[in-house]
Formats: C-alpha cells, structure tokens, sequence
C-alpha cells in the first residue's frame, strides 16, 4: 500500500552520473502517492553528461515521474547549477509539468521561498570551470566509494561515505555549509518568508530561528548521491525521509540469484535536450 502525501521535495539527484542512487529513488517513489512533486535542482547532471553512461533506471525514473503527472501529480522542475542549461526555458509549462528557477507557496497561512540555493555559492558564480572539474572529481570519489562500499560489505561491515567524512572533517567545508544556512535564514528574514527551503549542499536539515518576535524555519532536502533523503509534508507538518534499503526487501537478499544483464550499465546515444524532450513532451498525455 502506497504512502499519501501532500508535498514530497527531491533535490541533487544527479542523474546521469554514477554517484546518483537511481534505483533507490525508484523505489521510493513507486512507494508513495504525493499531490505535488518539487525537484529542487541538480535533477539531471548536465555538467557532467555523457552519451557513454546512462544506465535504464535513471530513465525509468524520468519515466516514472511522467507517470506521476499524468496521474495527477503537480511537479514542479526547479533548476540548480548543474542543470542551469535549463534556465532558458524557465517559466515553461506542460500540463502537470512546471520549469522554474524558484517557486513561493503559501501553506496554512506560512509563505515559503523554494529554490536550489547555488545563488550563494561565490565561488560557481566566479569560477564556474573549476567547480565544474570539483564535480566531476566528487563523481569520481563517490564511484569509489560504491567500489570500498561493496568489498566492506562482503566483509559483513556497513557503508560509509567518503564525501560525508570529507565534509564533516574539513573546517572550509563545515563553514560554507553554515554560512550557507544562515545567509538563507537571514534572506527569508529580509523577504518576510516564514520557510525558505534549499538543496545544493547535499546536508538535509530542519532548523528554526527566531529574531524580533518573528520566526524562520530552514528546510533542506539533502540528496539522493550521498544521505538519500527527502522533504515530505502530511497533515501541516514537515519531516526529512531517509531510505532504507530494509524497507523494500521483501526477500532475503542472500536468497535472491542476481540476473546478470547487459543493460545493468546501459549505453544510449542520448543528449540532455533530448531527456528534457522527454520531460516535457511525454507520450502520455497530461491532465489539467
């Protein structure tokens, strides 16, 4: 039986490389029924796009998103920095399907200022080649890490992730990730929003703060590369969601036989215009 939501929001799922947890994601989102869908940016990697690698269940989770459209969902495309090629088309809508750089809800009487959150990472903005070669050294690094992970695995130890450690161990990291917070609450505070809610940092979190007798509550939805979180919202309250993999084993994975399939790492003559054909021209069509 599927979970009912009012909101689900995904962001930094990075379709296209290998770090991104497609099939994870599948699985989370056969499992629900959401009203309306927001992807807050790096949805599809276009940086670091290529023809060579993009295995089916990356697509099938654009295809699964069609679905979800075409069945009612609203959804809600907002572009980010590795996606910004997108921002051309901004403002463009198909149905259920919606392209934006920032979206403002109002929910229960609260205003809520939605978007990727690159616009304050300095250093996109004034050296975009170097943070485009940084990605693809963390796409590398996160490929690794699924290598260590499986061999630590087979050795009966659980998962760890590189990056995170990284992160939460360099102290120029730490900082930009709480400059970043707090530069997001003191703009919401400046706009007199009552949530401003981001991704791009990949570090789900829910905090509030309080200044002049007014109050601003910071959501971020984390990623599906390193944490695997989500932003849902049901009956007027926010939670983060964290996968499980235990959740969707209906079968003791040491029972199970893996098939061995050609198309585990598919290669498909494909071009991010062509995706994002696919996103907003879908062959089923769209109700209103």
């Amino acid at each position: 039986m599927k979970r009912e939501l009012d909101i689900v929001i995904l962001s930094d799922i990075h379709l296209g490389t290998y770090g991104c947890h497609a099939k994870e994601l599948l699985n989370y989102l056969n499992s629900i029924e959401v009203k309306t869908l927001i992807l807050n940016g790096d949805f599809i990697d276009i940086w670091q796009f290529r023809k060579r690698y993009f295995p089916k269940e990356h697509m099938q989770v654009i295809h699964r998103i069609l679905k979800m459209a075409a069945a009612g969902t609203k959804v809600y495309y907002i572009t980010g920095n590795h996606d910004d090629a997108l921002r051309r088309y901004t403002d463009f809508s198909s149905g259920n399907i919606h392209l934006r750089d920032k979206l403002i809800l109002q929910l229960r009487g609260k205003s809520y200022w939605i978007f990727h959150g690159d616009i304050f990472d300095a250093f996109i903005k004034y050296s975009p080649v170097v943070s485009k070669l940084g990605g693809k050294s963390y796409d590398y690094l996160i490929l690794l890490n699924r290598v260590i992970n499986k061999i630590r695995a087979v050795l009966g130890r659980p998962k760890m992730s590189f990056a995170k450690k990284v992160k939460n161990s360099v102290k120029g990291a730490v900082k930009f990730i709480s400059n970043f917070e707090k530069t997001a609450i003191r703009l919401a505070f400046q706009h007199d929003y009552d949530f401003v809610v981001c991704g791009h940092i990949h570090r789900p979190q829910m905090r509030t703060e309080e200044a002049n007798g007014k109050k601003v509550t910071y959501l971020n939805s984390g990623d599906w590369v390193e944490n695997l979180t989500a932003l849902e919202y049901q009956w007027g309250r926010w939670s983060i969601y964290e996968y499980d993999e235990m959740d969707y084993n209906y079968v003791n994975p040491k029972l199970q036989v893996k098939e061995v399939l050609e198309e585990d790492e598919l290669e498909v003559d494909i071009s991010p215009e062509e995706i994002f054909k696919q996103i907003v021209q879908p062959k089923e069509p769209l109700r209103e």
